[in-house]
């Protein structure tokens, strides 16, 4: 629990909190504002990933990389308590990876993206990938600035996980039902529950079913990846897609 997000705060004094806590997401979201317009004015696609820890954020990340990079242009921001061991995973592959060691903090906020992002030549991107901190709650709360939430829910997890965490899933442009190669292992699990469970969830959350170790169901999420690319370049017209044709 941390400071950060108000989770460690004491509800003693319920107005003070309530407060403290309006000041913090006021300060934050006006600062993913002006992170949204750096990446409005590059044409970047910013898409933020959030799951439980474990639930193969990176490895997803490696293998869109595998398959995509380099005609695609895509950076990484990794956010985790402590080591640099994600980051380093990215870079092996030849991408850019700026990792955020947060401490006791559990999420990333848009400060924290913004000085990330004076590492980063957005001008050549055509997606800025931001890994957030493993967790089902705080991560949800907190505007970075990306224009899309990706939420990963691996089968080794419980398949009521979009009812017990509704603000994650419903904040969800996509989930992603990874590790599926595990599926047939596991006996309490059912990929039907978590549809029902995010159709209760008064939204339509697209569901894809993935395993990014034995390359099941990629092709689903890069043809969206793509297909989201396009939509944002369409959406925000910029010098950065202006140099990238004349350069051709």
């Amino acid at each position: 629990m941390c400071n950060t997000c108000g989770c460690g705060i004491t509800s003693a004094n319920e107005p003070r909190t309530v407060t403290v806590l309006q000041n913090l997401l006021s300060e934050n979201d006006h600062q993913a504002t002006h992170n949204r317009e750096h990446f409005n004015k590059y044409g970047v696609l910013c898409i933020n990933l959030m799951s439980s820890p474990g639930s193969g954020k990176t490895a997803l990340l490696e293998a869109t990389i595998n398959a995509l990079h380099p005609d695609l242009s895509m950076a990484v921001i990794e956010g985790d308590l402590e080591t640099e061991n994600d980051a380093e995973r990215i870079r092996a592959k030849g991408v850019t990876a700026i990792q955020i060691t947060t401490g006791s903090a559990c999420h990333l906020d848009a400060s924290m993206i913004h000085h990330a992002l004076h590492q980063i030549e957005l001008a050549n991107l055509d997606v800025l990938f931001i890994e957030n901190v493993g967790n089902l709650v705080c991560p949800a709360s907190f505007d970075l600035g990306q224009h899309l939430n990706v939420t990963l829910l691996s089968v080794t997890e419980g398949d009521d996980k979009p009812a017990k965490y509704p603000v994650m899933f419903r904040a969800s442009d996509l989930v992603l039902l990874s590790k599926m190669d595990l599926l047939p292992f596991l006996d309490d699990f059912n990929p039907n529950n978590v549809e029902k469970h995010l159709q209760a969830l008064a939204k339509d959350i697209p569901l894809l079913q993935i395993s990014a170790k034995k390359q099941l169901g990629l092709g689903d999420w890069f043809n969206w990846l793509h297909h989201e690319i396009q939509q944002n370049q369409v959406r925000e017209p910029s010098t950065h897609e202006v140099h990238r044709h004349a350069a051709t």
